[in-house]
């Protein structure tokens, strides 16, 4: 089994911060993982983007061109890796910034209005951790509880004032994936 995981955003919308999180859980229970980061040069605003590979087997290279899944968080991030999702993928979609709709019809598409969520959970800041909830529902490589877990270990000690919020904002965006895929 090999998951490979794109998260893109602006900078300072959290893609980074997901995605190493995500690759902690998966140190954490026994997977072989890569988390290559790369941003533009802006602190906010710019790009910022990052693929995570989940494995248990060794990983032969960091560099994916056509991910299993992919969490785009604007519209930019829309237009470059809905095309290179891999037939039966899933694409997580902000649908707070993003103004249309996926058109692919070979992939799972998953609809969340993080902005929208995070706000009503207190914190714009945890729309990147409502979006990864989404992810990880419809994967099943790790579970939210196992990423929850993790974030518990990892989170800055100057930040572990927001870890219920955070662990609120994963249960939230896999309770909304799980009831479009059930109502779907």
């Amino acid at each position: 089994m090999q998951t490979e995981v794109i998260i893109s955003g602006f900078g300072g919308q959290g893609a980074l911060f997901a995605g190493q999180l995500l690759a902690y859980a998966g140190l954490e229970n026994d997977l072989h993982v890569t988390w290559f980061p790369s941003y533009g040069p802006e602190m906010r605003g710019g790009t910022a983007h990052c693929t995570v590979i989940l494995s248990d087997e060794e990983i032969g290279s960091p560099i994916v061109r056509h991910p299993t899944s992919a969490i785009v968080m604007n519209i930019p991030s829309l237009e470059k890796y809905e095309p290179l999702v891999k037939a039966g993928g899933v694409l997580v979609v902000n649908s707070s910034l993003v103004d249309r709709n996926p058109t692919r019809e070979d992939i799972s598409i998953v609809l969340i209005p993080a902005n929208e969520i995070a706000e009503e959970l207190g914190d714009i800041r945890l729309s990147n951790l409502v979006l990864l909830g989404a992810l990880l529902e419809r994967l099943n490589v790790l579970s939210v509880d196992a990423v929850g877990e993790s974030l518990d270990r990892h989170i800055p000690e100057r930040r572990r004032n927001l870890l219920e919020a955070n662990l609120q904002a994963l249960a939230h965006g896999a309770r909304l994936a799980r009831a479009e895929k059930a109502a779907a």
